[in-house]
This record gives structure tokens, C-alpha cells and sequence, in this order.
């Protein structure tokens, strides 16, 4: 009942430790919030609070896409794997540089670490941080280098920010920027008119059906995956194959389950966190990536019909059994204010005969150990875990991993009565970031600060003087 396996895939998800009972699955807020999926398919305006869709599933199902969509989807994958295998051909380049932020960046880091790969080496700007811009930049050959640009909305101030860096690094080389250029982006965006002027080398569509942390199987994802030379068809397969599992009935959906064991894990006083144990060195990234994913989708302030909730799950987490030597002993001993979240591989990726550490056992056999061994202490300590295990890492069951979790995390969205797909909270950051830079500008002006707060008015002033 709380054990599923899709053997296919090779993946099963095993919520035994979790303390559910067989009442939680007959919940009728579980049938709601499922239904709240189909619809969300069927192109029913289900983000509200901005009137638009939801469509990240199409993205690996066209044939599914309402209204002509299904065309344009497939035609945008086809131009996307058509020019990475142009790219890739010519052999003009040998680095690609992804200038983006949040969903522009964590999704395709993670496909482009977890999986493997022979094609174009792929370095990320994904901050405004000056000195980080320098490190990236001191390590490329800017003549050798393609650059993709990626802003779903077009106006995003770091990704503008890196942008401008990376052109005027090209200037100062004496490279020309439109030839090595690549829009990613919104239609008619700021950023999509100015490649279009500029005669960029090529320019691939976004949507607004599609949010930023939902785009990792959008052209965002897989096209630096593709001119990174990984496996892009199997990772929409896998991914694919998930959403079609995820449409079972409630005791047989991986999705549903999922939800319902972080929502009766988090839900009520304990308010407990989520911590992600990867045991594979190429998924270090994975708790990373499921942040911003679940983070950005369930801490609302507001419920649906407007109440103040304040909900969320909190997400943390390092590679094992790394981070068994950081956190275990707090998690075994300490407050019982979270659940684990296991993710384990029965193959260790190694091509070589295993070495034996010790008569019969390898270093894989330990990785594993350490793995179970974890569990079984936290278990006999009551606390929580949920274990998912992939026979291997490979692209099908990575597409696998992240449609599972976009599906569990719009369920989990619907069981506390939140809307998963808009992110007012970072919005309300960045008006707060452009007062900012308007403090700084008067300050420099040597104007007065007006109803600034005065801690900001210290630091701004602070940073005027450390810059002259």
C-alpha cells in the first residue's frame, strides 16, 4: 500500500517509515487535489491569482496540449535538438555559458551534473555577484564560447546583469556578441525584441503556461542537456512514462503518495522540514533543485480564497553519506522537526570491476551500508523517512525523479489550499531591490534618503564609500 514500484522504470518509492495508515489514503481532499491535475491537463485556467494555465506537463506529452499547442511544442523540441546538433558539428564551440537564475539555471545544473554526457562543456552564471562573474568568465575561452541567455520574462536584473558582463567581456576580445548569442525566452520580451534586432545566432520560445521552476523539460533545460551531448530524448521519456503513472488511482499513484507523506509529516504543530539524502555523488545537486521547486510553490502567505495561512515546507539537504558527518546527529538526538528523504541507486555508475575494500565488499556495498544504516537509527529514534530507490541514474529515471516531484508538489499545493504556480513573495523582493537601487541613486546624488529604513540607508551609504 505505501510501497510502489514501477519496474520499467526501475524506480520505487517506499513510504513505510512514515507513520501513515491506511484512513489517510481514503482522505477526500487527496480525490480533490487529484482531480485539481486533471484539470490543470486539460488547460483549465487553474492559476487564478494571474488568469493563465499550467502546462509543464505537455512539455513531454504534446499529443495532450488544448488549442493547436501540440504543434508548437514539438516544433520548438525539434529546433532545439536540430541546432544542438548543428552546434555541435561544426565544432566551432566547445563551451557553452547559460547566463540565468533560478529556474534558468538549477534545473538544467542538475541535468547537466547527473547526467552523462560527450558533447559541449557547460559553465552557469547564475548570480550578480562581481567576483563570482570574474571566476567563471577567467575560466572560458570567450572565442570558443556559445552563450544562452535565459529569462522567461526578459527582464530578470541578474540574468540582464550577466548578460551585459559576458557582451562586454566579448567587446573588450574583440568578439563579435550576435554570432555566439542565443535568446531563451518569453515571445516579444524585452530580451526575445533585442536578439531579434540584433540579429542573434538563434532565439527559442517560452511560454507563460510554463513557470520558471517548472521548465527544466522546456528549451531551458534541454538546450544546454542537448549541446552537452546528454541523453534529452530519454530524460522526456522518463518523465513522460511518470506523468502517465501519476494518472492511476489514488492507492496506486506514486504522486499522490508522496504528497501525503510530506503533508502528514509536515502538517499540524511539528511543522516538520524536509531533508534530501542523495547517495550519489551525481545528484549533489538534486536538494538543490527540489528548493526552489517545492519551496517557491508551497511558502504562500495567502490560501486560495485569501486567508492568511503562511504555509510552506522546508527543504534541505547534502549529499550521503557526506552529510551523515554534518546533520545525523542533530536529526537522530535532536528536535523531531523533520522527515528524510532517501534517494537511493542499487547500481554505483562505475564502468571498471569493483574494487574490494574488504574481502567481498566494495566501496558501493558501503555507500549503500551507510545509507540503510542511517535509516534503520532514525527509524529506531521514531523519526520519519521516506526512501526512493532507482535501480540506475540515468536520463529516463531523472526525467522520472522531477515529474514525480511536479506532480507531488501540486497535489501537496491543493491538500493545504495554496496556489503551487504563482511566487508573489519574490516579486514583492525584487520591487524591494529596485527602492534599493533608487536609495543608492539618490544617495550618490548627495540627495536625502527620505523614508528609507535607516539600516538600509547605512549599508547603501557604507557600499558608496567602499566603492569610491
Amino acid at each position: 500500500m505505501f510501497d510502489l514500484h514501477h519496474p520499467d522504470l526501475g524506480l520505487q518509492l517506499d513510504a513505510r517509515r512514515m507513520g501513515l495508515s491506511a484512513s489517510d489514503l481514503v482522505d477526500p481532499a487527496l480525490d480533490a487535489a487529484l482531480d485539481h491535475l486533471v484539470e490543470l491537463e486539460a488547460g483549465e485556467p487553474v492559476n487564478t491569482d494571474e488568469g493563465r494555465r499550467v502546462g509543464h506537463f505537455w512539455l513531454r506529452a504534446p499529443e495532450r496540449a488544448p488549442g493547436g499547442l501540440e504543434e508548437v511544442i514539438a516544433a520548438t523540441r525539434d529546433a532545439v535538438l536540430d541546432f544542438a546538433d548543428r552546434i555541435r558539428a561544426e565544432g566551432r564551440f566547445d563551451t557553452v555559458l547559460q547566463v540565468g537564475i533560478g529556474g534558468s539555471a538549477l534545473g538544467p545544473q542538475l541535468l547537466v551534473d547527473a547526467l552523462p554526457g560527450d558533447g559541449l562543456h557547460v559553465a552557469f552564471l547564475d548570480n550578480t555577484d562581481p567576483e563570482g562573474i570574474d571566476r567563471v568568465l577567467a575560466g572560458l575561452d570567450l572565442a570558443r564560447t556559445l552563450v544562452l541567455v535565459v529569462s522567461k520574462s526578459g527582464g530578470t536584473r541578474e540574468t540582464r546583469n550577466g548578460m551585459l558582463e559576458v557582451r562586454a567581456a566579448c567587446d573588450r576580445a574583440g568578439l563579435g556578441w550576435a554570432e555566439r548569442a542565443v535568446a531563451v525566452t518569453c515571445a516579444d520580451s524585452k530580451l526575445d525584441r533585442l536578439a531579434r534586432e540584433e540579429g542573434w545566432l538563434a532565439r527559442f520560445p517560452l511560454w507563460d503556461w510554463v513557470g520558471g521552476r517548472f521548465s527544466v523539460t522546456s528549451a531551458v533545460g534541454l538546450l544546454p542537456a542537448a549541446l552537452a551531448g546528454r541523453d534529452v530524448a530519454g530524460l522526456l521519456a522518463g518523465a513522460a512514462a511518470m506523468d502517465r503513472w501519476c494518472r492511476a488511482p489514488r492507492e496506486a499513484n506514486p504522486a499522490a503518495l508522496l504528497a501525503l507523506a510530506w503533508h502528514r509529516a509536515a502538517e499540524g504543530a511539528a511543522r516538520r522540514a524536509m531533508v534530501v539524502l542523495p547517495y550519489r555523488d551525481r545528484l549533489v545537486l538534486w536538494p538543490r533543485y527540489l528548493q526552489q521547486l517545492i519551496m517557491e510553490s508551497l511558502g504562500k502567505r495567502l490560501d486560495r480564497q485569501g486567508r492568511v495561512v503562511h504555509q510552506g515546507l522546508t527543504v534541505y539537504g547534502n549529499k550521503g553519506s557526506t552529510d551523515q558527518h554534518a546533520t545525523v546527529q542533530q536529526l537522530r538526538e535532536g528536535p523531531d522537526d523533520h522527515f528524510l528523504c532517501f534517494l537511493l541507486t542499487l547500481e554505483d555508475g562505475r564502468s571498471a570491476a569493483p574494487l574490494e575494500v574488504e574481502p567481498g565488499v566494495t566501496s558501493g556495498d558501503y555507500l549503500l551500508g551507510f545509507a540503510l544504516g542511517t535509516r534503520r537509527a532514525l527509524s529506531e529514534a521514531g523519526r520519519r523517512s521516506l526512501t526512493l530507490v532507482l535501480e540506475r541514474l540515468d536520463a529516463p529515471t531523472l526525467g522520472a525523479l522531477i515529474a514525480l516531484h511536479e506532480r507531488a508538489v501540486g497535489i501537496y499545493a491543493h491538500l493545504v489550499g495554496v496556489n503551487a504556480y504563482h511566487q508573489p513573495g519574490v516579486e514583492a523582493g525584487k520591487l524591494a531591490a529596485a527602492e534599493v537601487l533608487e536609495l543608492m541613486a539618490r544617495l550618490a546624488a548627495g540627495k536625502d534618503p527620505g523614508s528609507a529604513p535607516e539600516d538600509d540607508v547605512e549599508l547603501v551609504r557604507a557600499r558608496l564609500q567602499r566603492s569610491n
